[in-house]
């Protein structure tokens, strides 16, 4: 098996307000101890180094929680020990998830200087109702600010958007999206709103005091936005990403998608290992910030870690593979896990014209995408 790409992931625990749609592994931000991370973080990228054989880093992404909240020397401490330890691929991508809300054009360009060279802006919506509904902090007016001013930073930026929300029409849809790519946005994600467990949104769903559309509407929703993008020149890569070409999308979700290698720091971290024997191994890291930094202090590499087994590996690499319109390499998945898909469901996938392909490649269909989780499912042996 060719040795997998290697990127770096970099959590950022804390928040000015949590979501209420939610899950990650999120604090509030009243009393973090900046320094005491920046310790920890750049501490364990040579725990990292020490516990591996060190290889350029294709990727460096900083995710949350929300790390444009961070000092801007805790991000270019993190870059230089990354740079000092591993050194950076040629065609390496640095990013950082921004709210719009933190849009500072002093304290970005600091980012900017530090290394950081794609930006992925949460804006959510672009409507004050609707970004209210979602608990966000910043009005319509802030995001479309923060775009520009991210436009003229950084050399590549992405935004998010959320669909299906509560009260959503098509037709604004179709209005919002149409906007957020007048500026001239070389990537967009836009994801379904999902009421995910343990959040507010959940609570109140349970209540009844959550009005979001049935799943035919929500199946509206993600053909919209495959057209629109599609004819502004940003067609659909993976399942909820967009872009003008493959030097605009983002290269540090490739590797988890084409099942590379990834590590990670930061608490509530994940990483996946291709290992000796080519043993697919996945750790996480510890959740809480002060546990996570007490683990670092001691040594500690990870919380829990796991071989998966041959089979798991193989599921996992379809699951992920499928995502992305490339589609999945069956014999990267052959020679990585000694498996292949199910015979019998890829000819019943292929005959109800849900997937494609042939010995080598196998790709979701348009028709075949809106109900991936099934087509995964069924082709996983």
């Amino acid at each position: 098996m060719t040795r997998p790409a290697l990127g770096l992931y970099a959590h950022w625990p804390w928040c000015a307000r949590i979501c209420p749609y939610c899950d990650f592994n999120v604090y509030r931000a009243r009393g973090a101890d900046t320094d005491a991370m920046t310790a920890a973080l750049t501490g364990h990228v040579g725990l990292w180094a020490e516990h591996m054989e060190p290889r350029p880093l294709a990727s460096l992404h900083f995710g949350g929680g929300t790390p444009s909240l961070a000092p801007p020397a805790t991000i270019a401490a993190v870059i230089k020990a990354a740079d000092a330890r591993f050194g950076f691929a040629p065609d390496a991508e640095i990013g950082l998830e921004a709210n719009p809300e933190d849009a500072d054009p002093e304290r970005w360009r600091a980012f900017r200087d530090a290394g950081v060279e794609r930006v992925s802006l949460g804006v959510q919506a672009l409507d004050d109702d609707a970004l209210k509904s979602l608990g966000r902090m910043h009005s319509a007016d802030q995001a479309r600010r923060a775009i520009a001013l991210a436009l003229e930073i950084f050399p590549r930026v992405s935004i998010d958007l959320i669909y299906a929300r509560p009260d959503q029409t098509a037709e604004a849809w179709e209005a919002e999206l149409e906007e957020a790519l007048g500026f001239g946005l070389k990537h967009l994600s836009a994801y379904q709103l999902t009421i995910e467990p343990g959040t507010a949104f959940e609570k109140r769903a349970a209540r009844g005091q959550l009005d979001t559309p049935e799943e035919d509407s929500a199946a509206q929703f993600y053909e919209i936005t495959q057209e629109i993008c599609a004819a502004r020149g940003l067609p659909a890569y993976e399942v909820s990403n967009h872009a003008s070409g493959p030097a605009h999308q983002s290269r540090h979700n490739r590797l988890y998608w084409t099942s590379q290698d990834w590590i990670a720091i930061g608490p509530g971290g994940h990483g996946r290992l291709w290992a000796d024997g080519d043993a697919r191994r996945g750790f996480a890291l510890a959740r809480r910030p002060d546990a996570y930094q007490a683990a670092v202090s001691a040594g500690e590499l990870w919380e829990e870690d796991e071989t998966l087994s041959p089979l798991d590996a193989a599921r996992e690499m379809i699951l992920m593979g499928l995502r992305i319109t490339d589609g999945l390499d069956r014999a990267c998945l052959r020679a990585a896990t000694g498996q292949d898909v199910d015979a019998d469901a890829l000819a019943r996938l292929t005959g109800q014209g849900l997937v494609a392909g042939d010995e080598t490649r196998i790709k979701a269909t348009r028709k075949g995408r809106p109900v991936l989780d099934y087509v995964a499912g069924a082709l996983c042996p």
